[in-house]
C-alpha cells in the first residue's frame, strides 16, 4: 500500500507490479498462439468500412505503469478506435467540467442493454444513461468546451492523443462510411434533445461523435491509453499528468459496471477488471496500478464484444494477477482471536 495526497488529504491505494518482463512476453505470446485458431464471431458489417477488416487479424499489447510495453501478433496495424474512445472522452469532459456535474448530466448506472439502444434513453424521466453507451457518449460529446465545432474537435483530438502519447489522426474511409450509416445514433441524438439531455446541436454532436470513433490507434496505442487510467491518470511514456488520479476512480467505476454493455456483469465475474471494447474489435483491460493490456480482434460476439479478446484478457488477468477480487488468506492469527 502505498500513502497519496488528494485534494489536501492522505489517503491509501493499492498498488503493486507486474511480473517480470520475460513472464509478462512470454504470457502475451503465448496467449496470441492458443487464441488466434479462434474462428467464432462476426465482424461489424453495418458499417461497411469495418466489414472490409480481415477476421484473421489478431494483436495483443500489454503496458506497464513503467512505460514497458509487450505485444504480439498484428499490435501496430492500425485501426479505428470506435468506442473505445468513450472512457477517454469521459474522463477529459470531467476534468473540463468536473466530475459531479458530469456524473449529474450523463448518468453511470447500467443500463443493461445494448450499446445502441434507445431504451436506454426512454427508460427514465431524466433521459440519463451513462458514457459508455451511445446514447451517453453523445451527450458527453455535447458537452465538450469550446466556442465552435472546430474548436471542441480540437479538445477532442488533443486530448485523446495525450493519452496516447502521439498524434492521432483520423481514417477519413470510416469517418464517410459511418456518416453514411448514422441514422441511429442521429435519432438517439434527436431522442436526448427531446429530453433537453443534449447540450449542443445535435448535427454537431453526432459529427464530433462520428469522427473520434474514426481515429486510428493501434494496439500499442490503447494499451498506453488504458495504462494512463491504472496510472493516476499520468501518460507512463512521456510522463504527462492528463487526468487527475480523481477522475481515473470515476471513469474506472463506470468502465466496471458498463463497459461491455449489456455482458458487463459476464466481463467482471470471468476477468474481474475495468473493461472497453469496441465494433471494430479493439478492447482495453485495466489494473489500477500495475498497467493495462489492449487487443485487437474483429470478428465480435452478439454483444458487439471481441471474442478473441476476452478470452485473451481472462487468459492474461489470470496468469498475470490481475484480478481485483483474488485474495488469499492470511496466515496471521491476532491474539484476541478464538
Amino acid at each position: 500500500m502505498t500513502p497519496v495526497s488528494e485534494a489536501g488529504g492522505s489517503s491509501w491505494v493499492s498498488t503493486g507490479q507486474l511480473p517480470t518482463p520475460a513472464v509478462v512476453q512470454g504470457l502475451v505470446e503465448e496467449a496470441h498462439a492458443h487464441f488466434a485458431s479462434v474462428e467464432q464471431g462476426s465482424l461489424a458489417d453495418y458499417i461497411p468500412a469495418l466489414a472490409a477488416a480481415s477476421p484473421a487479424s489478431f494483436g495483443i499489447s500489454v503496458a506497464a505503469t513503467t512505460g514497458a510495453t509487450f505485444h504480439a501478433g498484428d499490435w501496430a496495424v492500425p485501426f479505428s478506435i470506435q468506442s473505445l474512445s468513450k472512457p477517454f472522452l469521459f474522463a477529459l469532459v470531467c476534468e473540463a467540467i468536473g466530475e459531479q456535474l458530469a456524473r449529474d448530466a450523463l448518468g453511470v448506472n447500467s443500463t443493461g442493454l445494448p450499446f445502441n439502444s434507445v431504451l436506454a434513453v426512454e427508460r427514465t424521466v431524466e433521459g440519463l444513461s451513462n458514457p459508455m453507451v451511445n446514447a451517453g457518449a453523445i451527450a458527453t460529446t455535447s458537452l465538450v468546451p469550446g466556442e465552435d465545432a472546430a474548436a471542441q474537435w480540437r479538445f477532442i483530438e488533443h486530448g485523446l492523443s495525450r493519452f496516447a502519447g502521439r498524434r492521432l489522426a483520423v481514417d477519413e474511409a470510416v469517418y464517410r462510411s459511418e456518416q453514411a450509416t448514422n441514422a441511429g445514433n442521429e435519432g438517439i441524438a434527436s431522442l436526448l434533445s427531446a429530453h433537453q439531455q443534449l447540450w449542443s446541436d445535435p448535427a454537431t454532436a453526432i459529427d464530433l461523435y462520428t469522427r473520434q470513433c474514426a481515429l486510428l490507434v493501434t494496439a500499442e496505442d490503447l494499451a498506453l491509453m488504458a495504462c494512463t487510467l491504472a496510472n493516476g491518470g499520468r501518460q507512463p511514456r512521456s510522463g504527462e499528468q492528463v487526468i487527475a488520479p480523481l477522475i481515473c476512480r470515476r471513469v474506472l467505476a463506470v468502465m466496471v459496471t458498463a463497459g461491455l454493455y449489456e455482458t458487463s456483469g459476464d466481463w467482471l465475474y470471468q476477468i474481474g477488471l475495468p473493461g472497453k471494447s469496441g465494433v471494430s474489435g479493439g478492447m482495453i483491460t485495466v489494473a489500477p496500478g500495475k498497467g493495462a493490456l489492449a487487443s485487437w480482434s474483429p470478428p465480435l460476439d452478439e454483444a458487439g464484444n471481441s471474442v478473441r479478446g476476452q478470452l485473451t484478457a481472462q487468459f492474461l488477468s489470470e496468469r498475470l494477477g490481475l484480478n481485483l477480487f483474488d485474495s488469499r488468506p492470511s496466515r496471521d492469527v491476532t491474539a484476541d482471536s478464538p
